[in-house]
């Protein structure tokens, strides 16, 4: 697959958990390492992590896959890394951190996301693509009106994946590079144009100057220094490329690279994603956001919420611990055979579970950003089990795909959405692929490829070294699919009458679930 013949290497830095994989000529993996990368707690709200910890990870794991495939290492024509994506850094003129990482997960910045929605509204969503969320501008606001003196030090705010790429490369602070498929994410961009938004900044307070250089994911950034491929055993002068966001990733390593392809993420975040032609915001609902991807012209639309962390409580609920695992970033899980438990119950009653329905939002709903709302069965009664309990929990996955994908086609209406290419560990059930397809109306195909995100970036990083003369064939000659499922007529029809009921339950418990979080937080404070 690669025209030089050489192998390629893709890092995908996570959450709690790095991975780096080795690709052969053809795009077969061949060796995978893992590391974790910690999070550090402060306290309610306040989770950082230090930037050594990714750099050490990244260097330790791609040494370990080049051992382990006993390659030469001059055979490694280049290496890409992607990473999560809302969250950020800043790096000072020597390209050292002036921050730690302030992770996506991280909320200290909530009443600057308040504010962006008050004083910004409809304009941000407009301009960004993404409505206000905890991401990088409130997040580096947060830091000018708190930590004044480390905020002027920063002369770049970057995400993790651009840090650990540019220190890999001993790159300057003015330097520091951000590729397109951030954008979104960082609520200063014009999406449009590809540039940083002079009035999105000028009305933050964040000088332009302060933003990184955009580069297209494919450009190469530099070459490893001599310390830092005596590190990952690699030839110093290894080509970089920028790499890209580890959603944009999964997205190009699933094949998902033309007008009308869906693809259902099924893993520690449950992402319905949609590949498109425009850019074109959902600036009414305030719940799609539209990011760039990585072949050009694409545009990728997508909503998600936390269906892994879901899928592992109820698991440990109905069944035990025993039934739970964590993942490679270090999320708790349904195991096989808990996903395997749930699953066949969940088949043992109707579609629609007789009545019972879920609001799938233990850890609150991220767009349209409501923090405070909670996961909650509706229409509990005397003759619903346990397998009625599981059916409900993954009907209300299935209901907000439906919601995102009637909000898309809204968008787009002159794309078809005929199928949707699923991945992830969830992508294991059948019983919830068949659950999916018959609430969103289209055929769902599994993808022989598991691991989407390394896969991305490798050929983000082969496409930078002229492996590939055109990425996005490439892409989907390195999909093939493991079989497909129908949506069931029935079961679709009973979901359309259904999910109504469920959009009316959800918009009824937004301002009370508000109300219960300023009670509870109240209570605390008393206690306190």
């Amino acid at each position: 697959m690669s025209a030089g013949g050489g192998m390629l290497i893709g890092v995908d830095l996570g959450t709690t958990g790095l991975k780096a994989a080795l690709y052969s000529a053809d795009g077969a993996p061949l060796v995978e390492r893992t590391a974790p990368t910690p999070l550090r707690w402060h306290g309610t709200g306040r989770v950082d992590q230090d930037p050594d910890d990714f750099y050490r990870a990244a260097t330790s794991t791609i040494a370990e896959c080049v051992r382990g495939a006993g390659a030469e290492p001059g055979a490694v024509e280049a290496v890409a890394i992607c990473g999560q994506m809302a969250g950020t850094m800043g790096v000072d003129a020597a390209f050292e951190p002036t921050t730690p990482y302030d992770s996506w997960l991280d909320l200290r910045c909530a009443e600057e996301v308040d504010r962006l929605e008050r004083e910004l509204g409809d304009s941000l969503v407009e301009t960004s693509g993404c409505p206000a969320m905890v991401n990088h501008a409130p997040k580096i606001v947060w830091w000018r009106r708190h930590e004044r003196a480390l905020f002027d030090r920063t002369v770049a705010w970057i995400p993790p994946g651009s840090y650990v790429a540019g220190r890999l490369a001993g790159l300057r602070g003015d330097e520091a590079f951000i590729d397109t498929t951030y954008l979104h994410f960082t609520g200063l961009a014009d999406q449009r144009a590809g540039t940083w938004s002079d009035r999105l900044t000028d009305a933050l307070e964040v000088p332009a100057q302060r933003m990184p250089r955009i580069v297209e994911p494919t450009e190469l950034i530099g070459r490893l220094t001599p310390e830092a491929a005596a590190a990952c055993e690699l030839p110093a002068g290894t080509p970089l490329a920028a790499g890209l966001g580890d959603t944009a990733a999964g997205t190009l390593g699933a094949g998902v690279v033309r007008p009308g392809q869906l693809l259902d993420l099924a893993g520690t975040a449950s992402v319905l994603a949609g590949s498109v032609a425009e850019f074109r915001p959902d600036v009414d609902a305030r719940t799609l956001i539209t990011m760039r991807g990585a072949v050009p012209g694409q545009w990728v639309s997508l909503a998600y919420l936390s269906g892994g962390p879901l899928l592992g409580w109820l698991a440990g609920l109905l069944h035990g611990d025993e039934y739970v695992e964590h993942d490679a970033g270090g999320d708790a899980v349904a195991s096989a055979e808990g996903l395997e438990r749930l699953a066949a119950e969940a088949a043992s009653v109707p579609a629609g579970a007789d009545g019972l329905l879920f609001l799938p939002y233990l850890d609150g709903r991220i767009l349209p950003s409501e923090p405070a709302m909670r996961g909650a069965w509706l229409g509990l009664h005397r003759r619903h089990g346990r397998a009625h309990l599981s059916r409900a929990v993954l009907e209300g996955v299935a209901f907000a795909y439906r919601r995102y994908l009637e909000l898309l086609t809204d968008l787009h209406p002159g794309l078809t959405f005929a199928g949707a290419r699923v991945a992830g560990g969830g992508a294991r059930s059948a019983t919830w692929n068949q659950l999916k397809a018959s609430a969103l109306g289209v055929r769902y195909t599994l993808l022989q490829r598991s691991e989407l995100s390394c896969w991305g970036a490798a050929l983000v990083a082969g496409a930078a070294v002229g492996a590939f003369d055109d990425l996005a064939a490439a892409a989907e000659a390195a999909a093939p699919d493991a079989g497909a499922v129908e949506p069931v007529a029935e079961d679709h029809a009973t979901y359309v009458r259904l999910h109504a009921v469920h959009r009316a339950f959800e918009d009824a418990v937004a301002e009370p679930s508000r109300e219960l979080d300023q009670l509870l937080r109240d209570l605390q404070e008393v206690v306190a």
